[in-house]
């Protein structure tokens, strides 16, 4: 493809092996990074993008995976930017078939975060009757990943969220000792306080959770 083989030239010519050691460090060495930062990426790919706007739009699903399977991080940052931007509000429902496999692929908080928030999350507010199946599959999982996708996929929702999942799968994953999910816990607590504190305040009047999930969830809490 046109476009994927311009965005490798560019991001090639633009390595920086002095940027990528501590890059990589700060993902653990989970991946190998080209060292491109994320505003020269940005610029490197919304140039690349105007470019080949109808390969974009005709392909975007198809782009995606692709860059996704290239060990270089820069590249799956890229594959979430471009779907979150072509898919929104325009998601078919065997979208999720996609988001699973992104979200199991090359898994770290960076990308399972981002993609939780701006891509299942979208998607589950587009088809919203999907949710509860789609929350279950995924909390159920063995994979880790999946299970913190189905505490953070309601993020963005604010007066949008469903409480009743929120905390049916808070209080589901209260007793992991996974640190990935006692944050996710806490972090999803603290997101919808801000929305609905006396809710939260309920919540922890009725339920005991890891010390961890408790203090992220408090934070802003009087």
């Amino acid at each position: 493809m046109t476009f994927i083989k311009e965005l490798e030239a560019a991001f090639l010519e633009k390595k920086n092996v002095e940027n990528a050691i501590p890059m990589e460090k700060y993902m653990k060495n989970h991946f190998v990074f080209l060292g491109i930062k994320t505003e020269e990426r940005r610029t490197i790919l919304k140039t690349i993008l105007l470019k080949n706007k109808e390969e974009i739009k005709d392909n975007s699903r198809k782009i995606a995976l692709e860059l996704f399977s290239k060990k270089e991080r820069e590249f799956h940052y890229c594959a979430i930017e471009i779907l979150i931007k072509s898919l929104k509000k325009n998601y078919i429902k065997n979208d999720i078939q996609l988001i699973k496999k992104l979200l199991i692929t090359n898994s770290w908080w960076d990308s399972v975060d981002t993609i939780s928030k701006y891509i299942l999350g979208e998607y589950l507010l587009q088809f919203s009757e999907e949710s509860n199946t789609v929350v279950d599959q995924f909390s159920n999982s063995d994979n880790m990943w999946l299970n913190r996708s189905a505490l953070l996929f309601q993020l963005g929702y604010k007066i949008k969220t469903n409480a009743d999942i929120l905390f049916s799968e808070c209080t589901k994953h209260s007793n992991s000792n996974e640190f990935f999910i006692q944050k996710a816990i806490g972090w999803s607590l603290r997101e919808y306080g801000k929305t609905n504190p006396q809710a939260i305040k309920t919540f922890f009047s009725k339920t005991k959770l890891k010390r961890l999930s408790e203090k992220e969830a408090l934070k802003n809490i009087c």
